[in-house]
């Protein structure tokens, strides 16, 4: 499993990230974007039109990166209060048709982005390993 419980978890209370992908002329492309985490532990990113800029470059080089962050309650329960908290996905992406959309269905067409985990960092959501970690991972 490409996730430890403590990045589902987290990955499960939030609803935004940020897609990096590179146009086709190595310039990098950010944009925010709603996502849902598939059983399988990869991820589809939605979209109004699978003309988008995101999803003619991920046609021309699937490698994206992809981070869910926010900041940690300033609470003295949570791990590491008042700092930043996240999940930074590397992997290889390819455009799928599906049947269940993955947010706002009346808005997103059924083209989506799902990426495949290659690489995993994450910090500040896990009180058993409170800096986090960084590792490799086998494809979903």
């Amino acid at each position: 499993m490409p996730f430890t419980d403590a990045e589902l978890a987290y990955l499960s209370t939030q609803h935004l990230g940020r897609l990096a992908t590179v146009t086709s002329s190595n310039i990098p492309n950010q944009v925010p974007v709603g996502f849902r985490l598939n059983p399988d532990n990869t991820i589809d990113i939605g979209g109004p039109s699978p003309n988008a800029q995101r999803y003619r470059n991920v046609r021309k080089n699937p490698n994206v990166s992809f981070v869910v962050d926010d900041m940690t309650p300033d609470d003295p329960n949570e791990v590491k209060p008042g700092w930043g908290r996240g999940v930074e996905i590397r992997g290889t992406a390819e455009i799928v048709t599906v049947e269940d959309i993955p947010v706002s269905p009346d808005w997103f067409c059924n083209e989506v982005i799902r990426i495949h985990p290659t690489r995993i960092h994450s910090w500040h959501i896990d009180p058993a390993n409170p800096d986090g970690e960084s590792r490799n991972v086998s494809g979903a």
